[in-house]
């Protein structure tokens, strides 16, 4: 998925798969160097306009993938090392309009 892509509340993909497709696409292009804190969640949610329950959903799909993982009371990480990146993820056939 394009990491300057926005929520397509249309798509049949769900925002929540949507957002982590989005965030490990940015990982991957260097946005944030692993060890490094992701937005919060609040700024997360007012970026992409999608509930903080979204948002929790899809850093923790990335988190069950590897790509990110929690510190309590500080937030989010990118994980060091980084997983290796998947060879098609879910979604992968969908177009960019």
């Amino acid at each position: 998925m394009n990491p300057d892509a926005e929520i397509d509340h249309g798509a049949p993909l769900t925002p929540y798969r949507q957002l982590a497709e989005i965030l490990r696409a940015q990982i991957q292009r260097g946005d944030w160097q692993p060890g490094r804190m992701l937005p919060s969640e609040a700024q997360l949610v007012q970026k992409y306009g999608i509930a903080r329950t979204t948002v929790r959903r899809g850093l923790g799909l990335l988190a069950d993938e590897s790509w990110v993982y929690a510190v309590p009371q500080r937030g989010w990480f990118v994980s060091d090392p980084l997983p290796p990146a998947p060879e098609s993820g879910e979604g992968a056939t969908l177009r960019q309009v």
